[in-house]
C-alpha cells in the first residue's frame, strides 16, 4: 500500500478524487471534491494517486451579527 501525506491528491473507488487532510497511524482524513470530508482506517483504505488538480473551493462567509440598540428603561 502506498503511503500518502498531507496535501497529496488521491483517488478512492467510491468517492473519487480528493486531497489528504490528515494522516496518522490509525486514520486518514480526505477532503473529497464532490463528497466533503471522510475519515478512513489507515490500514484498510485503498488509494491511488490522482491526476486531477484540486478545485477552487469558495469559502462561505458567516452571517453578520447585527447589534441592536439598547434603550434605557
Amino acid at each position: 500500500m502506498a503511503k500518502y501525506g498531507t496535501g497529496d491528491r488521491v483517488t478512492q473507488a467510491q468517492y473519487g478524487d480528493g486531497t489528504v487532510m490528515k494522516v496518522d497511524t490509525y486514520h486518514t482524513t480526505i477532503d473529497f471534491d464532490a463528497h466533503g470530508l471522510r475519515t478512513f482506517a489507515s490500514e484498510r483504505v485503498v488509494l491511488a494517486q490522482a491526476t486531477s488538480l484540486a478545485p477552487v473551493k469558495v469559502r462561505k462567509r458567516a452571517p453578520s451579527r447585527r447589534r441592536t440598540a439598547t434603550t434605557p428603561a
